[in-house]
């Protein structure tokens, strides 16, 4: 039997596939169907005011969102930090531009690491050594 600290809470439970103790998923499920009660009743709701009307914090709230258990398909104002820059997004973990960014840098260091392997082949290529010179003899 494995047991663990509840990263939650801090109380001794046994190993689970969530990572957290009973009361804490008991828990996270009562703030779940909160949340979704609330969004049926005001739909132009953002996620601060979801937070603040029903005391989950927002990134409990954004959790939700990420694993699709709550839907911003049809909340307008409903969106949530970029994991990079902050910037507000409505779907994955990054906005557009970090994403390019991320892309970019990926290029370049890709394209660096091709370099520097055509400069080291080269300069196996063109090595001159002691035994050569006496092979030709």
């Amino acid at each position: 039997m494995n047991l663990a600290n509840c990263p939650r809470c801090g109380k001794l439970h046994v190993m689970n596939l969530r990572g957290i103790c009973g009361n804490c998923i008991k828990e996270i499920e009562f703030q779940y169907e909160d949340c979704i009660k609330y969004l049926r009743e005001h739909k132009g709701t953002t996620i601060t005011e979801l937070s603040e009307a029903v005391e989950v914090p927002v990134k409990q709230i954004t959790q939700f969102i990420r694993e699709g258990r709550i839907s911003i398909a049809h909340a307008p104002n409903m969106s949530y930090a970029c994991e990079v820059c902050g910037s507000p997004i409505r779907d994955s973990n990054m906005c557009d531009s970090c994403r390019s960014r991320l892309n970019k840098d990926i290029q370049h260091a890709y394209e660096d690491d091709t370099v520097a392997k055509k400069e080291e082949a080269q300069k196996t290529q063109g090595t001159y050594r002691a035994v050569d010179k006496f092979r030709n003899m």
